[in-house]
This record gives structure tokens, C-alpha cells and sequence, in this order.
């Protein structure tokens, strides 16, 4: 469910999350890549485990991200009700070249993660 409209709490909400860089760089990355788990975001964004914690907690907190849990993997991604606005808003900021060059760093880790599975698929098939 989207939100058609929302009060002035909820949009003081996500005014205030958006008032920080960090939290920011976070929910560009986000929205670039669906959802993303906090050490690829610690590793985009060099930032350390507590500072990259404490900013997803604010997002969850202000109701901007939800988490999915696979095994001990923990996934964060924007909530589908605030999504428009959160889209919209970063529409204006997407061409940032701190969030381009975060987006740069993401696509060269999953590329070499890609490449990582490969060789290692690859090893266990020659190996049999």
C-alpha cells in the first residue's frame, strides 16, 4: 500500500531522515539496488558497523525501511509506503557525485562478487 497523502508527522519523519549524508548515501543505495544487506553497505559506504547500524536503525524507526531476514543474513529495503516520496526525493539528488560514485563502488563489488561465485562453481565442478 502506498500512502496517497501523508500528515505532517510522517512527513516531518522522513524530512528528518533525510536531514543526514549518511542516511542519505543509505536509502540512494537502497532504492538503487532494491535491498542490500549492512556489510555491502559498510563496505560502499567505508563507514564502520555501529555508524551503519545506527542510521539503518533511524530509517527503521522512522518507518522508511523494513528488514527481511535470510538465514543469518539481515536485508534492508525501502517500504513500499513511502517509497513514491522517497523516489521522488531522490530523483533530485541522483546525479550527487558522492552517490554516483557509491553507485560505481556497488556495481565493481557485485561485479566481482559475480565473479567470485563463478570461480568458485567452477573450481567445485572441476573438482568432481
Amino acid at each position: 500500500m502506498r500512502l496517497k497523502s501523508f500528515s505532517l508527522p510522517i512527513g516531518s519523519q522522513i524530512f528528518k531522515a533525510l536531514s543526514d549524508e549518511a542516511r542519505i548515501r543509505i536509502l540512494y543505495l537502497l532504492f538503487e539496488n532494491k535491498e542490500m544487506c549492512i556489510s555491502d553497505l559498510e563496505a560502499i559506504l567505508d563507514f564502520t558497523q555501529s555508524k551503519t547500524s545506527r542510521h539503518l536503525n533511524y530509517l527503521k524507526n522512522s518507518g522508511i525501511v523494513y528488514t527481511t531476514k535470510h538465514d543469518q543474513w539481515v536485508f534492508y529495503s525501502i517500504k513500499e509506503e513511502v517509497y513514491d516520496i522517497i523516489s521522488q526525493m531522490l530523483n533530485f539528488l541522483k546525479k550527487d557525485q558522492t552517490l554516483q560514485n557509491d553507485k560505481r563502488v556497488f556495481q565493481i563489488m557485485y561485479s566481482n562478487r559475480e565473479l567470485a561465485i563463478h570461480k568458485k562453481h567452477h573450481a567445485k565442478w572441476r573438482s568432481e
